[in-house]
């Protein structure tokens, strides 16, 4: 290790590093900088503040240090955050904002693997595809005819709670469906609504129309616990409950209250909470719960796609270009 002073580090957790930044993509990086970063276990900072006092830069994602007076003393020349991951608001600060640190974000790219889970997930929905799995395991064979019937995404109503970067883009894929899309989300007016091809309704209206609604809002102060038992038990049957933003945003015993007692629905649970649930939760044992393991965000080779979007953002940086992600104040106090 040489006494060089970096501009620029990778800060974050080293699992983190190598499943975001591969190989190709610190290669662009190096080149991007004509050095390499020097990596900085999140850990470790603090031992080594008369190295950072020049790093403008940080490479970062899963493990990323909250930016305090602490940290800002400690990086007085920093001046952008290059975030390969999702929400910023586990580390942007009062005291970041005010000393005008940028921070772009791969928030948007994260979105695309939560699209693609959800949009699979409200297909098989709609043909009722876990319903009918349990029923002929329960048979072993194939259930009557009737009992296969299924709404199918022909005319479905599809409801979307928040129209942030994924509720966007799964309406973007839900065009070639023929569907029909309703969206609660207090921020986006009916204008920009029109626009995306959806339907602003209230979140009561929104359960009681939707055969599918799936649930993107972010987890705040003014979300937690918002989808009540009363939402739940409002559901048409046969309806299908999917939430792959954060459990906190559900009243989880009314959701297990209501679907022991109505069969007919069925809850789709990429996250929950807590998270993983209790050993005795029922939600391990409910037959109309299909639980995964917080799956749907960026795994395995998708978390390159991250680490690329950064690369392209600090390609941007050094040539004084806009950019693409950046996150401003107020978007971060509404990000999960």
């Amino acid at each position: 290790m040489t006494n060089k002073r970096p501009r620029a580090i990778y800060l974050l957790w080293r699992e983190s590093l190598d499943r975001i930044y591969g190989a190709r993509e610190r290669a662009d990086v190096a080149a991007l900088l004509k050095d390499e970063p020097l990596f900085v276990d999140p850990r470790e900072w603090r031992g080594m503040a008369e190295r950072l006092g020049e790093v403008e830069m940080v490479l970062s994602g899963w493990g990323m240090v909250k930016m305090d007076e602490t940290f800002l003393a400690t990086f007085p020349k920093l001046r952008v955050v290059f975030y390969g991951a999702g929400s910023v608001r586990g580390f942007v600060t009062d005291a970041s904002w005010a000393r005008e640190v940028r921070v772009t974000s791969a928030n948007a790219m994260n979105a695309v693997p939560v699209c693609e889970f959800t949009v699979a997930q409200i297909v098989l929905a709609a043909k009722q595809a876990w319903r009918l799995n349990a029923r002929t395991r329960e048979l072993r064979s194939f259930p009557p005819m009737p009992e296969r019937e299924s709404p199918g995404m022909y005319g479905a109503v599809i409801g979307l709670i928040s129209l942030g970067a994924v509720g966007r883009m799964v309406v973007e894929r839900l065009r070639d469906y023929d569907v029909r899309v309703l969206a609660y989300d207090p921020y986006v007016d009916p204008v920009r609504a029109a626009e995306l091809g959806v339907t602003l309704c209230s979140l009561e209206d929104l359960f009681v129309k939707s055969d599918v609604v799936s649930c993107h809002a972010p987890l705040l102060e003014t979300t937690e616990r918002m989808l009540t038992r009363g939402h739940f038990a409002s559901m048409k049957r046969g309806a299908t409950f999917i939430n792959t933003a954060r459990g906190g945003v559900v009243d989880e015993a009314g959701l297990i209250e209501v679907l022991a007692g109505r069969p007919d629905l069925q809850a789709v649970l990429d996250v929950t909470h807590p998270e993983p649930p209790r050993p005795d939760s029922p939600l391990y044992t409910l037959p109309n719960v299909f639980l995964t393991p917080h799956i749907a965000g960026s795994k395995g080779g998708e978390c390159r796609r991250l680490g690329r979007t950064m690369v392209d953002e600090l390609r941007r940086y050094l040539h004084g270009e806009p950019l693409r992600f950046e996150v401003c104040r107020e978007q971060a106090l509404r990000m999960a």
